[in-house]
């Protein structure tokens, strides 16, 4: 994924970690995807990302403080990846959608793969 990422939002890091979950949320419900809760910090010291599975679900935990916003986003694209436990070209295609979810505007709907994608984010932001 060659290049610097910048997601577009605006806030603290809790606030864009927020804005980020809600758009690949809906980029992964448009894809067919389950999508976990998104959390931070994780439980366990000293790492940047861990993922629990749940027999309803799956949580994804990513480290705020003290990392560059685009390791965040990275974490919870693959945090997302491993709880469908993707492979290969799908794994490859599906991160390649989530990162443009991720980091363009979802108000243009230039980041997000798909028309129902586009109406999930619309969605999610409403409720």
């Amino acid at each position: 994924m060659g290049g610097e990422l910048q997601p577009r939002t605006t806030g603290s890091p809790a606030i864009q970690f927020t804005q980020v979950a809600r758009r690949l949320g809906a980029a992964a419900r448009a894809a067919g995807l389950s999508v976990p809760a998104f959390r931070s910090p994780p439980r366990v010291a000293g790492v940047h990302r861990t993922l629990r599975r749940y027999p309803d679900g799956a949580v994804v935990s990513v480290t705020l403080r003290g990392r560059p916003f685009d390791q965040v986003v990275i974490d919870m694209i693959e945090g997302l990846v491993r709880v469908n436990r993707l492979e290969g070209d799908r794994a490859i295609s599906t991160r390649r959608e989530l990162l443009n979810a991720a980091t363009d505007d979802p108000g243009t709907g230039g980041g997000l793969p798909s028309p129902p994608a586009r109406m999930a984010e619309r969605q999610t932001q409403a409720a």
